[in-house]
């Protein structure tokens, strides 16, 4: 699992040093303070390693900068920037670490120590991203593998997770009753004819375009968990490295279905996959606050601009003790606008 990053110099953050819960992380804050860009740097130095390789090429497939500058992803502070990193994991494993200039082109630039050892223990990362992908997904891959298009790769990587054929046995434990819940949300289960993605409930077989977006978000959950890439293959703990980052868990998604979604991730957490998430939106970050134990092992994390401009991070334990909270700003004022409103109409 992954336990603390560092960052100096890297896209939003002039500096960054900041502690990872081993279970749910959730960031959130304003448009532009950092939320996807870390989300998706800690994706990257987990599956560049796992899959053998380097961490420049996965920085740049994940973040597409123009051109495929490397350096590019400086943080905008003058001429000569120098950016560093270093990502630590909980496990005893030596720390990634990483430094470039805002001149380097290429990623062979980008110098890296201690992906050996990550790639001899490595870490599998799930990334879902907020633009849905399974009703697109035939012809994509293979179109991605063969030509340049302008998709970041954690489409192609979800994809990959997606079509990977379901686990033998019946599910148990925590899979088991995750995978029911989802189902019935869904009035059915999900499978491919080719690389169609399909649902097969009381209608019949309906292909993903024909099905709501925000069900299939829902029926992802069930591709992962149902295939095992979620849950080791035991279906109740995370034998080894499992880690799942979802930017924006809310995109498209009606509030009804929060509770569920919640729950699963909760269920995730509890049974051994850290998770990261970043959200905007008041009800799905209550939602995770209401279903919050006391034993569970959470951080909540504000990104904020600071009055000097830079990027900085509070985190709690409670959803209570964070400060500032952009989201809880904003709903009490909405709310206080309501009231003024009402007496204004009386």
């Amino acid at each position: 699992m992954l336990s603390h990053i560092r960052l100096q110099n890297f896209t939003a953050f002039a500096h960054l040093d900041l502690s990872l819960a081993p279970g749910l992380n959730v960031f959130i804050g304003e448009n532009g303070t950092g939320k996807s860009h870390l989300l998706k740097v800690l994706y990257a130095a987990c599956d560049a390693t796992a899959r053998q390789r380097s961490f420049g090429e996965k920085l740049q497939a994940t973040f597409l900068p123009m051109e495929g500058r490397i350096g590019r992803l400086a943080h905008r502070a003058g001429k000569g920037v120098h950016t560093r990193g270093e990502i630590q994991r909980g496990d005893g494993v030596s720390p990634l670490q990483f430094s470039f200039s805002n001149h380097t082109s290429k990623p062979t630039g980008v110098k890296v120590a201690g992906a050996r050892a990550w790639a001899d223990a490595p870490l599998e990362a799930t990334f879902i991203p907020p633009k849905e992908i399974l009703a697109n997904a035939p012809g994509f891959r293979s179109m991605y593998g063969s030509r340049y298009i302008h998709f970041e790769e954690v489409y192609d990587d979800l994809l990959l997770r997606a079509y990977r054929p379901p686990l033998r046995g019946r599910p148990t434990g925590m899979r088991a009753d995750l995978l029911r819940t989802l189902r019935k949300v869904l009035g059915g289960k999900v499978t491919t004819q080719g690389e169609t993605f399909l649902l097969i409930g009381e209608q019949g077989a309906l292909e993903f375009d024909l099905v709501a977006e925000g069900l299939r978000k829902i029926a992802l959950l069930w591709l992962l968990l149902q295939n095992g890439t979620l849950l080791g293959p035991a279906g109740t703990t995370a034998a080894r490295g499992y880690l799942l980052f979802w930017d924006e868990p809310e995109a498209n998604l009606n509030p009804r279905l929060y509770r569920v979604v919640v729950e699963v991730l909760w269920g995730l957490a509890r049974s051994g996959v850290q998770v990261f998430l970043a959200t905007h939106d008041y009800a799905l970050l209550k939602e995770i606050d209401l279903q919050q134990q006391p034993a569970d092992r959470s951080l909540y994390h504000a990104l904020f601009r600071a009055e000097d401009g830079t990027i900085q991070v509070s985190s709690s334990l409670h959803l209570r003790g964070l400060h500032p909270n952009a989201i809880l700003a904003t709903f009490t004022d909405l709310y206080d606008r309501e009231i003024q409103r009402l007496f204004a109409e009386v």
